[in-house]
């Protein structure tokens, strides 16, 4: 049983990274790195983005939901 085309290219690639030059897996895993930082940083400014939206949406249906309720206290009030 012969060698299978896909584990001679993981060796081969594997080979290129470490042979291929000085620093190649330190460079590439500072670069992963730095990717995966820049994505969690994301992930938190759209969570504060979303959370600020939110609190506005909320206020302003409450404060549309307080004026609402005024009339009809109003009509209780003087019967109508």
């Amino acid at each position: 049983m012969g060698a299978h085309w896909t584990g001679i290219l993981i060796v081969v690639v594997l080979l290129v990274l470490l042979f291929g030059g000085r620093g190649k897996i330190s460079g590439l895993m500072g670069d992963l790195a730095k990717g995966v930082t820049e994505f969690r940083k994301g992930l938190r400014d759209t969570g504060d983005d979303e959370k600020s939206t939110t609190s506005q949406s909320t206020a302003a249906l409450n404060d549309g939901a307080s004026e609402d309720a005024r009339p009809a206290r109003e009509d209780e009030r003087t019967g109508g």
